[in-house]
């Protein structure tokens, strides 16, 4: 039951780079459309891609490019450690086989109140 990251250190970055460039354009999106929510930033470099959200809390998820994962911490479920799974060709959370973009959807669709939609990012995939 262990997802072992078969990916090359440049494919992990490829993947790993595209992966965040997409959120980080998706969630931007986000942001911008809900102005109601008071301290709202999102930043992304080296990386790294942070999003504020204001007395929400805020998201890290950055790279850990020994081990090849995503390490996500999250203000209502904590830190996680995502590997890439590449029959599902997504980032996977092997505790729980959910995917980052289904964690992300489900905890920001509780914050901004609204049905979240990340399908448009690369590697989405939703828990079946």
């Amino acid at each position: 039951d262990n997802i072992k990251c078969e990916l090359s250190r440049n494919e992990f970055e490829h993947i790993y780079e595209e992966t965040l460039g997409s959120l980080c354009e998706n969630l931007e999106i986000l942001l911008e459309s809900h102005p109601e929510i008071k301290g709202c930033d999102i930043s992304y470099g080296d990386g790294v891609l942070t999003m504020s959200l204001g007395a929400h809390g805020t998201y890290v998820i950055n790279r850990q490019t020994p081990n090849k994962q995503i390490w996500l911490s999250s203000p209502l479920s904590g830190p996680k450690r995502y590997d890439f799974n590449n029959s599902l060709n997504t980032w996977i959370y092997k505790h729980d086989n959910e995917s980052i973009h289904s964690l992300l959807q489900k905890e920001l669709s509780e914050i901004f109140k609204d049905n979240v939609d990340l399908s448009k990012c690369s590697y989405f995939a939703v828990k079946q």
